[in-house]
């Protein structure tokens, strides 16, 4: 099982809350959030309630400001705890809404869809196995977007507001 602790302050001080499963609204234990601790588990943080708003995966270990997880501001206001998966990671991108246009497979990881792609814009895909996190800049940098198993239609099932992906990657580290 997972295990995240959540602090108001920087450097793991104030206000703290913890939690060891999914929470559609933080906003009742912590009124904004500085600094976490993630002691199990692998997690997706998310800056609004039902788990919108800006998307943050946290790995096991400490982050003592905001900026340490890539975050925009202090605003957590719910988690997703992510459970270990084991099998093999497939994912097919399309160029194009509705699994339109050139189709992408891949298996792994990567750091620049431009370059091992020739694409920046990524419209929908399938994921048949794995997690991953697409970003929206090239090595793995800029807003994040966590995708389970299953079919996403148009960029925005995903949560994006644009078609423009710089990389992903595969949630492997569910220590």
């Amino acid at each position: 099982m997972g295990k995240i602790i959540f602090y108001e302050d920087r450097n793991f001080q104030g206000r703290h809350f913890e939690c060891s499963s999914d929470c559609a609204d933080l906003h009742s234990y912590f009124s904004r959030c500085n600094s976490v601790r993630v002691e199990a588990g692998c997690w997706m943080v998310y800056e609004r309630p039902n788990y919108t708003g800006y998307q943050y995966f946290l790995k096991r270990g400490e982050y003592s400001d905001f900026q340490h997880w890539m975050g925009f501001n202090d605003c957590i206001r719910s988690c997703h705890f992510i459970q270990p998966y084991q099998g093999s990671y497939r994912m097919r991108m399309y160029e194009r809404p509705e699994f339109g246009g050139q189709m992408m497979e891949c298996m792994d990881d990567c750091p620049s869809v431009y370059e091992q792609y020739h694409y920046q814009d990524i419209h929908s895909c399938n994921v048949m196995g794995g997690y991953w996190i697409f970003y929206e800049q090239p090595n793995y940098r800029g807003r994040q977007y966590f995708l389970r198993p299953g079919e996403y239609r148009k960029f925005c099932d995903w949560g994006a507001e644009s078609s423009r992906i710089g990389s992903f990657r595969r949630i492997t580290d569910f220590l």
